[in-house]
C-alpha cells in the first residue's frame, strides 16, 4: 500500500491523492539542511505545504447540518456517511455572512452523548432511579421531565457537575426516548450547549500541514475544518483518521520509511500504559462507558470481563449511534449493561450484514510492532484506537490516532504566536 508506481515512461507517478503529497514531502525531504534531525526534517517539510494541498473529503463533499435538523436526522445523518460530526450551519444567519457567523460549531457524537446522559439521569438526585425498583419513574415520565429542563440548560457543565456513575437504564429505554414527540422535535440547535463548549477552530487554505498536524496532535482536537474566507463556507474538513490514511498511502517513501520503520516502543508509545487506561467492566451499565469517555476526555473504552483483566470488547462514542438507531435490540434486557449492548449491537450487525469495526473483535499490537504496522493496521480496519497487549494477552497501553500524528511533529517554540486569542474555551480543554 503507498508505494508510488512508475507510469509508461517510467517516472514515478503517485497512486492516489495521498501519495501525491508524500511525495511532494519526499521532494521537500531531499533539499533539507543535512545537519536537521529527522524530526526538524519532517516539521521544515510540513511547514512548507499548505493545508489546501489536503486532498478533499470523499467525493469532494463536505456534509453540513442545518441547525434545525431534528436530532433523529443529524444521527442518522452521521451514521450513514460514517462520520463523527458535522458542521452545522445556522440556518438563520444571512446570505452574506462570513464564515464564522455562518457556522454555530460541530455536532458530533461527543455531545449528543451528553444529550443522552442527561436523558437518563434522575429528575432529581436524591431520588435515583433503577429499572429494577417498582418505585421508579417510568420511561416516559423521564423523558417528560427531561423535556420540561432542557431549555436553557448548561449541558456542558452535566458531566462536571453530575454523579460519577452512570443510572442504570431499563432495555425499553430507548424505545421510549426514541418514538417520543419530544425526541423527534429536538433540533440541533435545542442541543447546541453539548457541542459549543468546544472550540471551533478553522484554517484558512494558507495555513500549513504543520499547523494542522499539531492542532489534530497536542491540541486534541479530531477534525479541523478549512475554510474558503471567498466563499465564506467549509471547503474541507482534515480529520486524524484521513492523515493516518495520507501516511498509509505514503508507504516506501524514504522519509516515511525513516520514521515509520522505528518500533512502537522507540518511540515512547503507548502513552496511556494498563494502569492509567480508562475502562468499564462488562457489567456495568453501557452509559457508565459513554459517561466514562466524556469525564476522561477519551474517544473510547475497553470492556473488561468481570473479575478479570481481559478486553472483551471496545465502545468509542460514535457506537452511541446505536442506542437511537436500533432501540429495539434491547428489549429483551432487564437493562443495558456494557456486556449486553455488545452483544445486542453484535446480532443486529450480523443480521445486517455490516461489518463494523471494534465490536467484533479487539484488534491489538505489540510493544516491539513498528508505527508503520500499527498505521498499516489502523488504516485498513478504519479504527481510531488499537490495544496494546503483553505475551499472556493482558491490556497493557492503547494507543490512538493522535498519539502517532503526535510522534510525528513537535512544536517550535512559540509556534501559534496569538492563534489561539478569542478562542474560548482553548483547545488543551478540547477531547482526545
Amino acid at each position: 500500500m503507498g508505494v508510488p508506481a512508475a507510469n509508461r515512461d517510467g517516472e514515478s507517478t503517485p497512486r492516489s491523492p495521498e501519495a501525491k503529497v508524500g511525495m511532494h514531502v519526499e521532494d521537500l525531504w531531499d533539499i533539507q539542511e543535512p545537519q536537521l534531525s529527522p524530526t526538524e526534517k519532517l516539521n521544515a517539510c510540513f511547514e512548507s505545504v499548505p493545508v489546501s494541498d489536503f486532498p478533499t473529503a470523499p467525493y469532494n463533499q463536505v456534509i453540513e447540518i442545518k441547525s434545525d435538523t431534528s436530532l433523529a436526522e443529524a444521527v442518522k445523518i452521521l451514521a450513514e456517511h460514517k462520520i463523527m460530526s458535522a458542521p452545522v450551519v445556522d440556518v438563520d444567519a444571512p446570505e452574506d455572512a462570513s464564515w464564522i457567523d455562518r457556522y454555530i460549531g460541530m455536532v458530533e457524537f461527543a455531545g449528543i452523548v451528553v444529550w443522552i446522559l442527561h436523558q437518563s439521569e434522575p429528575s432529581s438526585p436524591r431520588t435515583p432511579r433503577t429499572p429494577s425498583t417498582p418505585s421508579s419513574p417510568s420511561s416516559a415520565t423521564a423523558i417528560a421531565a427531561a423535556a420540561n429542563g432542557l431549555k436553557g440548560l448548561d449541558l456542558a457543565g452535566l458531566l462536571e457537575n453530575g454523579s460519577d456513575f452512570a443510572v442504570p437504564t431499563s432495555g425499553n429505554f430507548f424505545e421510549a426516548l426514541t418514538s417520543s414527540e419530544f425526541y423527534k422535535n429536538t433540533q440541533v440547535r435545542d442541543i447546541s450547549g453539548s457541542f459549543r463548549w468546544a472550540p471551533f477552530l478553522a484554517l484558512q487554505k494558507d495555513n500549513t500541514f504543520l499547523t494542522m498536524l499539531l492542532l489534530l496532535s497536542k491540541y486534541k482536537m479530531k477534525s479541523v475544518p478549512v475554510v474558503d474566507l471567498g466563499e465564506g463556507k467549509i471547503d474541507n474538513i482534515i480529520t486524524q483518521a484521513a492523515v493516518i490514511h495520507m501516511l498509509a498511502e505514503c508507504a516506501g517513501l524514504q522519509w516515511f520509511e525513516s520514521w515509520g520503520t522505528k518500533k512502537v516502543s522507540e518511540l515512547g508509545l503507548p502513552l496511556m500504559t494498563s494502569d492509567c487506561i480508562v475502562k468499564v467492566y462488562e457489567d456495568e451499565p453501557v452509559l457508565q462507558a459513554f459517561k466514562l469517555m466524556r469525564k476522561k476526555k477519551v474517544g473510547g473504552v475497553p470492556v473488561i470481563e468481570s473479575g478479570g483483566s481481559k478486553a472483551v470488547g471496545n465502545i468509542s462514542l460514535r457506537d452511541v449511534q446505536f442506542l437511537l438507531t436500533a432501540p429495539e435490540i434491547y428489549h429483551d434486557y432487564r437493562s443495558i449493561t456494557a456486556k449486553n449492548f455488545l452483544t445486542a449491537v453484535r446480532s443486529h450487525l450480523q443480521k445486517q450484514h455490516e461489518v463494523y469495526p471494534l465490536l467484533s473483535t479487539m484488534v491489538t499490537c505489540k510493544r516491539d510492532d513498528t508505527i508503520k504496522d500499527l498505521i498499516l493496521k489502523l488504516d485498513t480496519e478504519k479504527i481510531h484506537r488499537v490495544y496494546v497487549v503483553g505475551d499472556n494477552g493482558n491490556l497493557e497501553g492503547v494507543i490512538t490516532l493522535r498519539d502517532i500524528i503526535s510522534r510525528l511533529v513537535h512544536e517550535p517554540r512559540g509556534y501559534f504566536g496569538d492563534f489561539f486569542d478569542g478562542v474560548l474555551p482553548l483547545p488543551q480543554s478540547t477531547r482526545v
